[in-house]
């Protein structure tokens, strides 16, 4: 069983009122039991020292999200590790954990799926969803679905995701064959990779949502909800609006990026990650997605379900 949750402590509100904020975490973690091609940290080890660093920062993260009780304070929790974070105890228990804050509205993290399942029974899934990623050459196609059907088998709400490479495109209709219908597959554009619109339609027709991976987003001076509600965190606490743009708004635990949040536009040409232009609030995904936008989960799956 997961080590209780110690009690709130009543953290100030640091007099800029209640928010619902949408974190994005990552840690120091950067080790990986994968290794992809199109991946830096692919079978990268972190040292002993590096990974009691990682359990410390994300122990002090999940301290602070539980001291959020009582403030007015709700959170949406997305942990996005460098490297694979479910085969580390310490981020299932963390999991484990934040589901059952009720100010938690959401904690969801990426993962290639890799680990045990059983785990996620002592989790309330009413919170608790995984965003995962099939990577062929990996993992055999049914080493993954048996995976699958074990989340399934729990309840456990997820999305599954293949990189839209030429070389993945038969397996990723295989997965696509044999998925639950209610699990939605999505795709994400390969880095560097133009398609033609042939090449475009053949992913469609696994993800209909395919073509906003296919191209970056202009997002120069459009409005976005990173800075003002979604934020990035790392591991020492510091917030920044978004992964990709590095200007400091403050520090998490001392509360010195409260006073900074406030609606922004965009500093930055483009946008080509689905992390980062969800946020965009001249696309439409925040009502494609709904609750699910931790997860990718859209809000109506498969298309045309009421």
């Amino acid at each position: 069983m997961p080590s209780p949750v110690p009690e709130p402590a009543v953290s100030p509100s640091f007099g800029e009122g209640a928010r619902d904020l949408t974190l994005l975490y990552r840690g120091p973690l950067a080790s990986c039991d994968y290794d992809c091609s199109y991946c830096p940290f692919a079978k990268r080890r972190d040292s002993p020292e590096q990974l009691r660093a990682d359990r410390a920062a994300l122990a002090r993260f999940t301290g602070w999200a539980a001291e959020r009780a009582g403030t007015g304070d709700t959170l949406s929790l997305l942990f996005t590790p460098w490297g694979e974070g479910l085969v580390r105890s310490w981020y299932r228990r963390a999991l484990v954990e934040l589901s059952h804050l009720p100010h938690v509205r959401r904690v969801a993290i990426q993962t290639n799926l890799s680990c045990r399942t059983g785990w996620l029974a002592e989790a309330d899934l009413d919170t608790l969803a995984l965003w995962v990623t099939f990577h062929p050459g990996q993992v055999t196609r049914d080493r993954f679905l048996a995976k699958c059907s074990e989340l399934d088998a729990l309840g456990v709400r997820y999305s599954v995701g293949v990189v839209g490479r030429p070389e993945h495109l038969a397996e990723a209709r295989r997965l696509r064959a044999k998925l639950a219908e209610g699990v939605y597959l999505w795709v994400n554009a390969a880095e560097g990779l133009c398609y033609t619109d042939a090449e475009a339609d053949q992913w469609t027709a696994l993800d209909p949502y395919f073509g906003y991976s296919r191209h970056a987003h202009p997002s120069a001076g459009l409005p976005c909800r990173t800075g003002e509600s979604a934020l990035s965190v790392d591991g020492d606490g510091t917030v920044r609006r978004c992964h990709f743009v590095r200007d400091v708004l403050g520090n998490l635990y001392d509360g010195s990026y409260r006073s900074r949040l406030r609606s922004r536009t965009c500093p930055l040409s483009v946008c080509d990650c689905h992390i980062g232009y969800v946020h965009l609030e001249s696309l439409p995904l925040y009502e494609l997605f709904g609750e699910g936008v931790l997860e990718r989960v859209p809000h109506r799956w498969p298309p045309g379900r009421r």
